[in-house]
């Protein structure tokens, strides 16, 4: 068994829950509020911003020219594939550039992004991959179970986002990632291999809430709730 495919299991009761969430199913059936959806462009096209800062933290510490390579080619498509994508869906929901700049991250954005940070900036470059997999691969598994509808893929609305998690560009990046790790897993102590396991199993965890966040429109938690109560 490689060593993905040990991740895989050990991630599935969260990955699942991502399938069944309202938001997720919402985005697949059309019937996920706008209102939810422009929150949830917004806090991600923010965490974009950090998640190819992670990509290229790869760049760094990569000694092999092509995987260099496979790091700039993946900051190169968040920051132009990803963000076109989010860009288009901006100007459609009326979102303008001083929108974004003032509006603030969710606590979840926040301790996400700042997690795969420290975690990428003070660890290995196992460490790292480890960080941004389930992002991409999580994404990739998404977009292809959506896919499968017709309607989600040609909905007016929501089937650019389907399309674009569904692409062949966007596998092949999660694909590498894959082989990648299972690479650089191999030969390495039980102990080092736990460590990459907390790390995917952490950011997984992170992307469920980020999927809750958006459809609760959600910044601080215990503030929402004390707003209600008042």
């Amino acid at each position: 068994m490689k060593f993905c495919d040990r991740l895989f299991e050990a991630a599935k009761p969260i990955w699942d829950q991502y399938h069944e969430h309202p938001f997720v199913t919402g985005i697949g059936d059309g019937t996920l509020d706008i209102e939810k959806f422009r929150f949830y462009m917004i806090q991600d096209y923010m965490y974009l911003l950090d998640y190819a800062k992670v990509a290229a933290l790869g760049v760094i510490k990569a000694d092999d020219e092509k995987v260099m390579g496979h790091f700039a080619q993946i900051t190169q498509g968040i920051l132009n594939e990803e963000i076109s994508v989010h860009k288009s869906y901006m100007k459609r929901l009326g979102i303008k550039e001083e929108d974004v700049k003032e509006t603030k991250a969710s606590s979840v954005n926040l301790a996400y992004t700042h997690y795969m940070l420290a975690v990428s900036h003070g660890g290995t470059i196992a460490e790292l991959v480890a960080a941004i997999l389930p992002c991409a691969w999580s994404y990739w598994e998404i977009g292809k179970k959506l896919d499968e509808n017709p309607d989600a893929r040609h909905h007016e609305f929501y089937g650019p986002w389907v399309t674009c998690y569904s692409s062949d560009e966007f596998a092949q990046a999660a694909i590498w990632l894959i082989d990648y790790m299972n690479e650089l897993a191999e030969g390495k102590s039980e102990k080092e291999l736990a460590r990459l396991e907390e790390i995917f199993l952490y950011t997984s965890r992170f992307e469920y809430l980020f999927w809750d966040m958006s459809f609760n429109k959600e910044m601080w938690s215990f503030e929402e709730t004390r707003r209600i109560e008042v």
